[in-house]
């Protein structure tokens, strides 16, 4: 039976708000809005270029950890390394970079349901600490922007704290905030290593939150405990979990 959590960690961008994911539909927008200054290379393939070059980028931990509070500059890396092997070459690599940085500002948003979803975790009595890395301004921005701190017993941000994700000592300081332990937490978000592997080596139960309906990598060697769509699924989860053990109990 699974046993219902005292306490969830959540993940904020690409969890509870639509930030990062698909990048690849975004690149073949942007290059397609750049199309008449592209010509005559294809806009497609500049596009997969671009966002396989950012994979490689952002696949290394310790560029990830560099380069995460500085977005913007790490895209315009990465756009002129994928446009160095077209020719001839392309000198507008920065307006591309930037093209994509301000689409995905304004169309930021907040996935449908969550806000309900975040209600109803609170109102099962599930203590919430929202753990994400990054830098300070931006993430408090994004917790402003969408009325999001009044849900969360405990905020923890990288760039606050001084540590993130996936350090163990990220997760054992908000377990500690929150007056639990760690059996008794779960963790739910978007990243395999961060809100599952990583969480799953100090004994939490491990929720991978999978939006986009992607499904996990053929190769994964990482495998969460249980698999959701929505935060909403989550709360259904976490919801019908307390319902079993209660019934049980008075057995």
């Amino acid at each position: 039976m699974l046993s219902p959590p005292a306490a969830i960690l959540v993940d904020l961008d690409d969890t509870i708000i639509s930030a990062y994911g698909q990048p690849l539909r975004l690149w073949t927008r942007v290059t397609q809005e750049f199309s008449d200054l592209l010509e005559p290379r294809d806009t497609l393939g500049i596009a997969y270029s671009i966002n396989a070059e950012a994979e490689e980028f952002w696949a290394s931990p310790a560029r990830h950890k560099e380069w995460r509070g500085n977005l913007g500059t790490a895209r315009r890396m990465i756009v002129a390394n994928a446009l160095a092997r077209f020719s001839p070459a392309v000198a507008f690599g920065d307006a591309l970079a930037d093209r994509f940085s301000e689409i995905r500002e304004n169309e930021m948003h907040v996935f449908p349901g969550t806000h309900d979803a975040l209600c109803r975790l609170k109102g099962l009595g599930i203590r919430l600490a929202l753990i994400t890395n990054g830098p300070s301004d931006v993430q408090r921005e994004k917790l402003e922007r969408f009325d999001l701190a009044k849900y969360f017993d405990h905020i923890q941000i990288e760039g606050e704290l001084g540590i993130g994700k996936p350090d163990e000592r990220a997760y054992f300081h908000a377990i500690k905030a929150l007056s639990v332990s760690a059996d008794a937490v779960w963790m739910v978000g978007d990243n395999l290593e961060w809100e599952v592997a990583a969480p799953q080596r100090l004994g939490i139960f491990s929720v991978w939150l999978d939006a986009h309906g992607v499904g996990l990598p053929s190769n994964s060697s990482v495998q969460p405990n249980h698999v959701v769509s929505s935060l909403l699924e989550l709360a259904e989860l976490v919801d019908a979990a307390q319902a079993k053990y209660s019934s049980r109990s008075y057995r």
